[in-house]
Parts: C-alpha cells; sequence; structure tokens
C-alpha cells in the first residue's frame, strides 16, 4: 500500500521525522509531496521558503523512511499526483481535524498527533528574537 503525505518540509524538525516514520509505518512506501516554492510563499509569506524546492526536495529524499518525493504546485496537481501514485492512505496533522484534506476522494485518511512545541514557524520566529 502507497501512503502520502505533503507540506513544505523547509526547516525540518523532529517532528518532520516522527510523521514520515508514522506514515511510512502504514504501508509499503511513502510518498511525500512538497508544495513548489512559489506555493509556499503564497501560503507562508514572502520569506519562505528559507531553502528553495531543489533543497528542500534532496534533504527529505534522504530521510529512511521516505521512498519517493514529487512536487506540486496547485490543489489539482495534488490531486493528480495522488492519483499518479496510487496511493491508497493520505497522511495529514492532527490539526486537520474537520477540515477538508486534498485528496480524501480518492484514498482514505489518517490523522497524526503533532509533536508539541514543534513547529517550522515557531523555530523560525525564535530564532528572530
Amino acid at each position: 500500500m502507497t501512503v502520502w503525505t505533503n507540506g513544505c518540509f523547509d526547516v525540518m524538525h523532529a517532528g518532520h521525522i516522527a510523521l514520515f516514520e508514522y506514515a511510512r509505518s502504514l504501508g509499503d512506501s511513502l510518498v511525500v509531496g512538497l508544495d513548489t516554492d512559489e506555493r509556499v510563499r503564497s501560503n507562508k509569506g514572502p520569506t519562505r521558503p528559507v531553502h528553495t524546492l531543489e533543497q528542500r526536495m534532496k534533504v527529505v529524499s534522504s530521510i529512511r523512511f521516505v521512498d519517493k518525493v514529487v512536487s506540486f504546485s496547485s490543489n489539482e496537481e495534488l490531486i493528480e499526483r495522488i492519483r499518479q501514485e496510487k496511493v491508497s492512505l493520505i497522511v495529514v496533522g492532527s490539526d486537520y481535524v474537520g477540515k477538508r484534506v486534498i485528496g480524501s476522494e480518492i484514498a482514505a485518511v489518517c490523522f497524526f498527533s503533532r509533536v508539541p512545541n514543534l513547529s517550522s514557524t515557531r523555530i523560525l520566529n525564535a530564532n528572530s528574537v
């Protein structure tokens, strides 16, 4: 079974590794979708991403729980990637409980309990003071 998770994964931390480990434990392979630089900027603001898509893809693909990394620039492309990869399960953070999960019409959704006090935004904000 192919498992999917996605995000910008710009400033990696232990919470991301826990997500990848958990997601990979649920299937035979884990595909990670990365937002393009333009999409990250649109969602997170003009100072993001800190690292380019190429750099982020290199880092994420080096993680042992990750079998494949792809990118997407729109919701439509995200859905197409999920279809192309024949995803059976999408793993998203527990902050998405009760919200629309893109791709849920294609694959089942599982929620990952986020690691408390770990977020890229929080790390970046702490380092800017």
